[in-house]
């Protein structure tokens, strides 16, 4: 008779995505998704272990409230506050379990992904695999969530899931390989895809926070992926720009900084660059030449530039000082619904290094009014990030 740990092990087939990768779903001990992404060529076999954990029941979804000054949906998810914090490479919750180590990820792998233990977000209204609670006071659209009002709240539906880059217990996106970084944009695919679908969702986030000045808890090179419930703030105004001047207004700013001396790669899919008025000391930009609203849209060929071109910008980064730089790279993708045929796909790398020892901290005038101010000129920066980029010449 078969045990509820080999049916979970089992349950989905595997199937091969683009570029030779592989996808291999199963879910974990407590129900939560998780899906294997193996490298083309991998030396991995078929079989996976199971989870054969003891966890605990899955958390209610949390709640958001409505600020009402400004319209934006807050958060409030106290289950986070007990987090994981800079474990060691013997208690890393991201690498393969061991007979010491009950971490999330049962197997050895390539890529894994799975949805995170402490939420923001999620679970969704339904789940395909049916472990999650039912979510009470759910958003009723758009225009549900666009209204004013006192003492406003909805359940925080959603989902945040956690991409694990490599098995290995250090590192970034930008010390994997080519071929690691191709499965990596394979999984921001398919995933983008896959969340697209759930009910309730109107836009997919991937990024990669790294570095202990950013934030990060976990020093397993990981990035995560939101699928929030409503359009982010940051959309939202992206969108009334693009009403207020033209539908094609990423073409027109790809346009202008090729045309300028803020480039720092360009191929034949892809262009990075130090945009005109970037905020932050190190800002870098980097946009398809062709429309397309999200990673699920992306060709082939597009994946496969953007392998190599993504890992010598991060590297030319790390390569501005003797220590690596921390980061936010935030992939802006167009929101489920809306917007679609307008808001481009594109990534944003910003840091607060401003020097080799130096920070930029958003004091009364940036925190406080969003009002901005930048020591650092675009063209400069751009200028020392192409003589970076040019140290870390070609990538494997």
């Amino acid at each position: 008779m078969r045990g509820a740990a080999e049916d979970r092990a089992t349950e989905r087939p595997a199937c091969e995505l683009g570029a030779g990768v592989i996808k291999r779903p199963t879910t974990l001990a407590d129900g939560r998704e998780l899906i294997y992404y193996d490298d083309p060529g991998t030396a991995l076999g078929p079989d996976r272990s199971v989870d054969a954990r003891t966890l605990d029941p899955r958390p209610g979804t949390a709640t958001m409230r409505l600020d009402v000054l400004t319209g934006d949906w807050i958060t409030v998810a106290e289950g986070r506050q007990n987090r994981v914090m800079m474990p060691g490479a013997d208690a890393d919750p991201l690498a393969p379990q061991t007979p010491t180590n009950p971490s999330e990820v049962p197997s050895l792998y390539d890529v894994a992904v799975f949805e995170n233990r402490s939420p923001a977000f999620g679970p969704a209204l339904t789940e395909s695999h049916g472990a999650a609670p039912a979510a009470a006071n759910p958003p009723r659209g758009l225009d549900d969530l666009a209204a004013l009002g006192l003492g406003r709240s909805r359940t925080a539906v959603g989902r945040c899931e956690v991409v694990c880059f490599s098995p290995d217990h250090s590192g970034s996106f930008g010390t994997q390989s080519v071929t690691r970084a191709r499965t990596v944009i394979e999984a921001w695919a398919d995933r983008t895809a896959a969340l697209s679908q759930l009910p309730g969702i109107e836009q997919i986030f991937p990024f990669e926070n790294r570095g202990e000045a950013i934030g990060v808890t976990l020093p397993h090179p990981h990035g995560q992926i939101y699928a929030y419930p409503y359009i982010t703030p940051r959309t939202t105004r992206l969108l009334e720009s693009i009403d207020r001047t033209a539908p094609e207004l990423f073409q027109h700013i790809l346009d202008l900084e090729q045309g300028s001396e803020r480039v720092l790669l360009r191929g034949e899919h892809w262009t990075a660059f130090v945009p005109f008025a970037a905020r932050w000391p190190l800002e870098v930009h980097l946009m398809p030449h062709r429309h397309v609203p999200d990673f699920a849209e992306t060709t082939a060929a597009e994946r496969d530039e953007l392998a190599p071109l993504y890992l010598k910008l991060l590297r030319g980064v790390d390569a501005l000082y003797e220590t690596p730089t921390p980061y936010i790279a935030a992939w802006h993708q167009a929101p489920v619904n809306v917007g679609r045929d307008s808001v481009r796909l594109h990534l944003q790398v910003t840091s607060p290094r401003r020097a080799a020892d130096k920070l930029k901290f958003l004091a009364g005038s940036e925190a406080a009014m969003w009002a901005w101010t930048a020591e650092v000129a675009p063209e400069q920066s751009a200028e020392r990030l192409r003589d970076a980029i040019a140290r870390v010449g070609e990538v494997a």
